[in-house]
C-alpha cells in the first residue's frame, strides 16, 4: 500500500478505526473540530456526543469495562479538558483503558501565559496527576508515534486512562498516512516466574481449606478461575471483581468480603491468595479484617506486593497465566476439607441474610427485581445507599463484565456510566441505580440516552436528598442535617419534557408490573422509587468504614 496524503485529525480518525474503535464519545469544540470533522467524513465510527466532558469520559470509561478494550473520549482543552479531570480519576481507580484526547491551543501560544481562548495554565500536569499518563503532540510527523505510545500505555496491565493534548493547529497541519498499519503494538500478557509460582503452589497445596480473593485485575480471567474452582478452592471477590467467578457458584463468597460471618469463616481458612486487587480500605474495613494466613499474591504490578497487606509469596504476572498455571500444579495435589464447601454456603447464607434484614421494606424490592431482570443484564451502580448496601453485594452478576459501578465514590456518574454500557453490548439490557441526588449531577446525560436510544432502565432510589450524608450526620454530627436537602425537579415532568417514559412506584406492590413494563420498553425508561412513601431500611448505611488515626 502506498502513503497517502492527508491532515492530522484524519490521521487520528484512521488511527482509531485501525485500533478496531466502534464508538467515541464527546462534546465537539472548536479545538478539536478537525478530528471530529474527520470522523464524520469518514463515517466509520460512531461519535456520541455527550452533554458534558466529564459524561463522554465516563462514557468511554464504562464502554471499556464492558468490552474489555479500548475506551476514547474527545473533549476541548481548558474547562473542557478540567471538566473531565474527576471522570479521569474513576478511570484511574478502575483501572479502565480510556484514551482522552484534548485539544490544545496553537502551538507558538503553548506555555506563554497570553490568555488565548482555552488556555489553561498546566493542562499537562493537571491531564498527568488524573491519568496514568499524558502526552502531547508537538508536529504532525510525531503524531502518529505519539498515539501508539499513548494506547499502548493504556491498555499495558495495570491499566489506565491515558491523556493527549493535540495543538488545533496540529489538527489542521498536512501528514502522511503511512501504507502500512498503523493500529498499536499488541500487548503480551506477563507470564508468570515458574519459581516464583512454584512457592505459592508450595502453600496452597499444604492448605485444605484455600480461598483466592479476585479483584478487578482479574476479570479477565474468568475461565482460569473456574478451573481452580472446579479443584475445590472457594473464592471471594472485591466489588470490582464480581463475577469472575458467577455468583451464583456454589464456591463463591461474591463481595460478601467483611460480613461478620464472612470474618468468621475466615478464621477457619488455612490460606489465601489474592489475585489482581488492592485489597482497597472501604473493602477490608481500612486493613483492620483479618485475612487467612498464609496470604499470598498475584498482581501484574510488582509495586502491589505486600503493599496494604504483608504477603508470604508473591509473583507478578498476569492473573489469568497466573491461574491457568496454578490449576495445573495443583490438580490431583489439593486435599480439600470435606466440610469446606458446606462452611463456605453457610457463611455467605448468613451474609445475605443479615443484609436481608436490615434492607426492611426494600428486600422485597431486591426480590423483585433480581427476579424480572435478564439474567445477561448489565448492572450499572451510582454512589447511593442502595447501591452501598444491596447494590454491590446482594443483587447477582454472572459475567465480570456485567457489573459498572463508581469506585471512586463520587455520585453523579451512572446515567453517563449507563450510556457507555449500553452502547458496548447493545443486545443487553442495562439497569442502571441511582439515588436522588446523584442523577441531579448527571441529568443533561438522559439527554444523551434518549438521542441514542439507549436500552436503559434508570431505576432511581429518590429519598428527597444526600441520604447517607444524613446518616453519617446522625450518627456522628448529632443528628445536625445541614445542607442535604437540595431541591430537585419532579421526576416525571422531567421526564416528559425529555420525552422518556416514566413511572413512579409508591407502594411495592406496583413494582414488579411497573419493572416488567420498564424492562420490556426498548429504549430508556426512568423507573422512580418513591422512597419516604414506601419506608426507611431497617438497619442505616452511616457510610464507609472511618479511618482510625495511625498509632
Amino acid at each position: 500500500m502506498n502513503a497517502v496524503e492527508t491532515r492530522v485529525g484524519d490521521l487520528v480518525a484512521a488511527f482509531l478505526e485501525r485500533c478496531g474503535v466502534a464508538t467515541a464519545f464527546g462534546v465537539i469544540s472548536i479545538h478539536n473540530m478537525p478530528i471530529l470533522d474527520a470522523i464524520g467524513r469518514r463515517n466509520s465510527l460512531r461519535f456520541v456526543p455527550s452533554r458534558g466532558e466529564a459524561g463522554a469520559v465516563n462514557m468511554a470509561d464504562a464502554f471499556a469495562r464492558v468490552t474489555g478494550g479500548l475506551g476514547v473520549a474527545v473533549t476541548s482543552t481548558g474547562t473542557g479538558a478540567g471538566n473531565a479531570a474527576g471522570a479521569l480519576v474513576e478511570a484511574q481507580t478502575a483501572g479502565s483503558p480510556v484514551l482522552h484526547l484534548t485539544g490544545q491551543v496553537d502551538s507558538p501560544y503553548l506555555d506563554r501565559g497570553r490568555s488565548v481562548i482555552h488556555e489553561a495554565a498546566a493542562q499537562t500536569e493537571m491531564l498527568r496527576a488524573v491519568s496514568k499518563a499524558s502526552y502531547r503532540i508537538w508536529s504532525a510527523e510525531t503524531a502518529l508515534g505519539v498515539l501508539r505510545e499513548a494506547v499502548r500505555v493504556a491498555l499495558t496491565p495495570p491499566r489506565g486512562p491515558v491523556s493527549v493534548e493535540l495543538p488545533i493547529d496540529i489538527q489542521k497541519a498536512a501528514a502522511v498516512l503511512p501504507g502500512e498499519s498503523v493500529a498499536p503494538v499488541v500487548i503480551a500478557a506477563q507470564a508468570p516466574d515458574a519459581a516464583a509460582l512454584d512457592r505459592i503452589v508450595e502453600r496452597l497445596a499444604a492448605a485444605r481449606r484455600p480461598l483466592v480473593w479476585l479483584g478487578g485485575g482479574a476479570r479477565h480471567a474468568a475461565r482460569a478461575a473456574l478451573k481452580l474452582a472446579d479443584l475445590g478452592v472457594g473464592f471471594v471477590t472485591s466489588v470490582n471483581g464480581r463475577g469472575t467467578v458467577p455468583e451464583d457458584h456454589p464456591m463463591t463468597l461474591g463481595a460478601f468480603n467483611m460480613s461478620p460471618s464472612v470474618e468468621a469463616f475466615y478464621r477457619t481458612c488455612d490460606a489465601m491468595l489474592v489475585v489482581g486487587s488492592r485489597l482497597r480500605g472501604n473493602e477490608t474495613r481500612n486493613f483492620a479484617v483479618a485475612l487467612p494466613k498464609p496470604l499470598l499474591q498475584v498482581d501484574v504490578d510488582p509495586r502491589a506486593e505486600g503493599r496494604a497487606y504483608p504477603t508470604e509469596a508473591f509473583a507478578c504476572a498476569d492473573a489469568g497465566l497466573a491461574l491457568v498455571a496454578l490449576a495445573d500444579r495443583l490438580k490431583g495435589r489439593l486435599r480439600i476439607d470435606d466440610e469446606f464447601g458446606r462452611d463456605l454456603a453457610a457463611a455467605r447464607a448468613a451474609a445475605e441474610a443479615a443484609m436481608r434484614d436490615g434492607l426492611g421494606p426494600y428486600a422485597r424490592l431486591v426480590a423483585e427485581l433480581r427476579a424480572g431482570m435478564p439474567r445477561d443484564a448489565l448492572w450499572v451502580r451510582d454512589i447511593t445507599i442502595s447501591n452501598s448496601t444491596w447494590g454491590n453485594r446482594l443483587l447477582k452478576i454472572f459475567d465480570p463484565r456485567a457489573g459498572v459501578h463508581a469506585l471512586g465514590g463520587g455520585i453523579g456518574q451512572c446515567v453517563p456510566m449507563a450510556v457507555g454500557a449500553a452502547l458496548a453490548a447493545r443486545d443487553r439490557k442495562v439497569i442502571a441505580l441511582t439515588g436522588d441526588g446523584g442523577l441531579a449531577l448527571c441529568l443533561a446525560e438522559l439527554a444523551t440516552a434518549v438521542q441514542e436510544r439507549c436500552d436503559i432502565t434508570f431505576l432511581v432510589m429518590n429519598d428527597r436528598g444526600y441520604g447517607v450524608i444524613r446518616n453519617i450526620q446522625d450518627a456522628q454530627y448529632g443528628g445536625r442535617h445541614f445542607y442535604t436537602d437540595v431541591f430537585a425537579p419532579d421526576l416525571a415532568d422531567l421526564a416528559r419534557a425529555m420525552k422518556l417514559p416514566h413511572a413512579r412506584v409508591d407502594n411495592l406492590d406496583e413494582f414488579t408490573s411497573s419493572l416488567r413494563t420498564a424492562v420490556g420498553t426498548d429504549g430508556p425508561y426512568l423507573l422512580e422509587i418513591d422512597m419516604p412513601a414506601i419506608g426507611p431500611f431497617t438497619s442505616k448505611f452511616a457510610g464507609p468504614p472511618v479511618a482510625k488515626p495511625n498509632s
